[in-house]
């Protein structure tokens, strides 16, 4: 039984990670959740008032209560004494990208295994350093892109290898959303927000799972807005040795966007809930040939668990850790190609 703790009572672990988590069988646990000590809040204590560090800790509480009060476990003040407690074996961090690295290393060095939501840090060398650290521990380090595992996706991929749209010329996938609150983390430069960590690794995960091992970065587009620090949409060009292309748009204030297209000689698929199908929700696609339409249905599926099933799997077994291990700097070296080919 691997047990797990959760770093800071985040609204994706309540709503998400644990549910999921609940049909696991007897194979991984929740155990704790940790909140910010008020020195891992604000820092410096020197000039923060007791009432501003008392309403901080009540809040994080009440969060963190509704999570005991629904899933059990218990509230552990400070997030370096649970990723140091010997009542759990691995830490699930749902923080802001920025502080995945020194909560994920910290952890490592604790001995426990990590789980984090996407993306693992916010450059490669963080990553590879992370990596590096947890090959030397033999402990999982694993970053959730569930939607790769959602059997829509080789539903779709069976379509196109039986040559019913003929050749594919073109794959097309958009991930964009309206803005949030402006005080999302998703806005802060110093908190790892950008649309390009936040959406745009969605859909280069998607174009390396299209497009296979050979794929790579060729263009790169970064746009800002008035009034944000971080670039707000944006767009890029994959291809691989093969010749074939995945052309990426993604953004943060947008309307709201979620597809694929895959264009061929003879037809083309569309389907528009391919990256955040939820848990039992029934997706479909689109076939079009010239002027015929048809809507097809593909299978539901709950991705969130199978992502947690393959944490599992990591944990247990050091082929899959080393895989795990290849696949993360893949995925943060096409977020580094980007970087470059867009001067962010």
């Amino acid at each position: 039984m691997i047990k797990i703790g959760i770093i800071c009572p985040s609204e994706i672990a309540f709503r998400r990670f644990l549910p999921a988590l609940q049909n696991t069988g007897d194979k991984i646990e929740f155990t704790a959740i940790g909140i910010a000590s008020p020195e891992e809040w604000f820092g410096n204590l020197t000039n923060v008032s007791q009432k501003a560090i008392d309403e901080q800790q009540s809040r994080e509480r009440a969060k963190a209560q509704a999570f005991i009060d629904q899933f059990g476990g218990e509230i552990v003040v400070g997030y370096g004494n649970l990723v140091s407690s010997a009542k759990i074996d691995a830490a699930y961090i749902p923080l802001p990208p920025a502080l995945h690295f020194q909560w994920a290393k910290k952890a490592f060095e604790a001995g426990k295994h990590v789980f984090v939501e996407k993306p693992s840090t916010t450059c490669l060398a963080d990553t590879d350093k992370l990596i590096q650290i947890a090959k030397e521990k033999k402990l999982a380090l694993y970053e959730n892109y569930m939607f790769i595992y959602h059997s829509q996706l080789d539903a779709l991929n069976e379509v196109v290898k039986s040559g019913e749209i003929g050749n594919v010329r073109l794959y097309r996938i958009s991930f964009g959303f309206p803005l949030r609150q402006l005080n999302d983390f998703r806005y802060n430069k110093k908190l790892g927000g950008g649309a390009l960590l936040d959406a745009g690794g969605y859909c280069m995960k998607y174009a390396r799972y299209l497009l296979g091992d050979t794929a790579k970065v060729v263009t790169a587009q970064a746009n800002n807005i008035d009034g944000f620090e971080v670039e707000m949409y944006g767009s890029v060009t994959m291809k691989n040795d093969k010749g074939e292309v995945a052309q990426i748009a993604f953004g943060m204030d947008n309307d709201y966007r979620c597809e694929i297209e895959i264009w061929g000689s003879k037809g083309t698929i569309t389907s528009n809930r391919i990256l955040t199908a939820p848990a039992g929700f029934t997706p479909t696609y689109t076939i079009k040939k010239n002027q015929e339409f048809e809507i097809r249905e593909l299978p539901a599926d709950d991705a969130f668990l199978k992502s947690i099933q393959r944490f599992v799997a990591c944990v247990e077994s050091d082929e899959i850790k080393n895989e795990e291990y290849s696949i993360l700097h893949t995925q943060e070296s096409f977020v580094e190609q980007f970087k470059e080919l867009a001067n962010i």
